[in-house]
């Protein structure tokens, strides 16, 4: 690819990941729209200075406008992601980014596996999936008893555990949310 054509690509690839029409995109630049929709059809020759605003306006670097977009996905290998043995459970986070208050975790729980949870801030909520059964979730002293498919929400700020009393390995799935969400 030439320069103009990473440009264009790079500029729509980063406009659309960020949400930004090309007129808001203008706006937010001090570019003239049809001047953006020209550099997205790689058919301009931009001075350093319109790139700099552009740029600035994406909040990157002039590198990463003029450098050959990046790839839109990115496969993270199982054991690229932090995982801890707890026990009888192996708790592996699912999500390689981090977003602030949010907990996302995998539950793997062999035959006869406990494990105690965490209270969390008050006002949290949790989701508990069960995607392979049985799992039973004590929280407050009520007992729910998941099974492959089951989905109990439960306040997150109060003491809660989890168990398998099967005789084959149970995966849930944990999904914490800070009130307000």
């Amino acid at each position: 690819m030439d320069a103009a054509s990473n440009v264009a690509a790079s500029l729509r690839q980063l406009r659309e990941l960020r949400g930004v029409t090309q007129q808001r995109l203008a706006t937010l630049s001090g570019v003239p729209r049809a001047t953006i929709a020209t550099l997205e059809s790689g058919s301009a020759n931009p001075t350093l200075a319109v790139l700099v605003k552009v740029a600035a306006a994406l909040q990157v670097t002039v590198q990463e406008l003029i450098s050959p977009p990046r790839a839109s996905a990115r496969l993270y290998k199982a054991a690229e992601l932090p995982a801890e043995q707890r026990g009888k459970v192996l708790v592996r986070q699912l999500l390689p980014d981090t977003i602030p208050g949010v907990v996302v975790e995998r539950l793997e729980l062999r035959p006869g596996a406990r494990m105690t949870g965490t209270p969390h801030k008050p006002g949290t909520r949790e989701y508990l999936a069960c995607e392979r059964g049985p799992v039973q979730l004590v929280a407050s002293g009520e007992i729910h008893d998941l099974e492959d498919g089951d989905v109990v929400v439960f306040r997150g700020d109060q003491r809660h555990g989890y168990s398998n009393r099967g005789d084959r390995t149970a995966v849930a799935y944990s999904v914490v949310l800070p009130a307000g969400r």
